[in-house]
């Protein structure tokens, strides 16, 4: 079925309290700024666990949502970018797990593809390793991560076509395409809504049976 093009309000309707939502970019870069507007402005879900490389910046995507308090877990690698991340941990107002930007991506593909679980070396013996499986695999210490699954996914594409393929401009390919296939519900929001016939099959980098419902940026 194609996907149903909605108001970003819409769009968001459906993400409830306690809600896991994971959401693409890197830092404002192909982030899915009017869905995150959405979410700060129209939604009264709490209590969400936020799974995106960061928090976005003071003020601005998903740092809004923060400033709200309806973040209660973020789960990324690059908190730095918004120092308020740091003063709500420290204040015990929000939980945050650390993951490697490799680990990341690979968590959310395997939940993807449907992957219980793998190991890797990376954070071996460090804080980020407390409390996981550890396995020595060809004389190498590896830990165990888990699969990353979100209820909804909020993605964004330079481009989608009306049957909801998406293509992600450079950087934007980072999160967003793992993110598309790992959560029950997908919104994209596109930069341009394009005909059938002009995104190339071979240039389609999330195909339409992923996405759900799209939107226009703004």
């Amino acid at each position: 079925m194609p996907a149903r093009l909605a108001s970003p309000e819409e769009a968001v309707s459906s993400i409830r309290t306690g809600d896991t939502v994971l959401a693409g970019g890197f830092g404002l870069v192909g982030a899915p700024l009017a869905l995150i507007d959405a979410l700060v402005e129209a939604s009264k879900a709490r209590e969400l666990t936020v799974v995106s490389n960061n928090l976005g910046e003071p003020g601005k995507g998903l740092g809004k949502l923060l400033r709200q308090g309806r973040v209660r877990r973020a789960v990324g690698s690059f908190f730095t970018s918004n120092p308020e991340v740091a003063a709500a941990a420290q204040a015990g107002e929000l939980e945050v797990v650390l993951l490697p930007q490799g680990t990341l991506a690979e968590a959310l593909r395997a939940a993807g593809a449907g992957i219980g679980g793998f190991f890797t070396p990376i954070g071996v013996g460090t804080e980020l390793a407390r409390g996981k499986e550890e396995r020595r695999i060809d004389g190498v210490a590896n830990v165990l991560e888990a699969p990353l699954h979100g209820d909804a996914a909020l993605v964004y594409a330079a481009r989608g076509d009306e049957l909801g393929n998406l293509w992600y401009r450079k950087t934007a390919r980072n999160f967003n395409p793992a993110m598309a296939a790992a959560a029950r519900l997908t919104v994209a929001e596109v930069g341009e809504l394009v005909a059938l016939d002009e995104i190339e099959p071979e240039s389609v980098h999330t195909p339409h049976v992923y996405v759900d419902l799209m939107t226009r940026a703004r």
